[in-house]
């Protein structure tokens, strides 16, 4: 028996890369559309909070499965499509949040409730790929 906890698939081709790119930015846009949304309503603060962060976790798997067929990901190929989307949310992240943090919503509390949420969401769906990928 391996040690190996994920299965090493083929490297992606060309089209799954651009999928998984295009997915990345798409989910992030998505993400921060949402949590703008929902932010002024609260979902930062208190046991909003840990409810959110516990909806991410099955929230995200749809999303895996979603971009798995999509691409059309043969077996051990979601962890390097799930950490190449999660490259690309990540740098837009960074960046909105360096040069427009009112995408996220008025407050510094909410620029910051928004963008931890988002990394939560990343690491969710980086850890899912792993399990996906077992």
């Amino acid at each position: 028996m391996s040690d190996t906890y994920y299965v090493s698939g083929p490297t992606l081709d060309r089209r799954q890369v651009w999928i998984a790119a295009a997915n990345g930015a798409v989910l992030w846009f998505v993400a921060v559309l949402l949590l703008r949304w929902l932010g002024p309503m609260g979902i930062h603060e208190g046991i909003n909070r840990v409810i959110l962060y516990a909806l991410v976790v099955p929230g995200t798997y749809p999303f895996n499965l979603l971009i798995g067929r999509i691409a059309r990901l043969q077996k051990g190929q979601m962890v390097q499509t799930l950490a190449l989307g999660t490259a690309v949310a990540t740098v837009l992240d960074g960046a909105a949040l360096a040069w427009a943090p009112t995408l996220y919503g008025p407050t510094a509390d909410l620029h910051m409730g928004a963008a931890t949420v988002i990394l939560w969401g990343a690491g969710v769906g980086i850890l899912l790929a792993f399990w996906m990928d077992r």
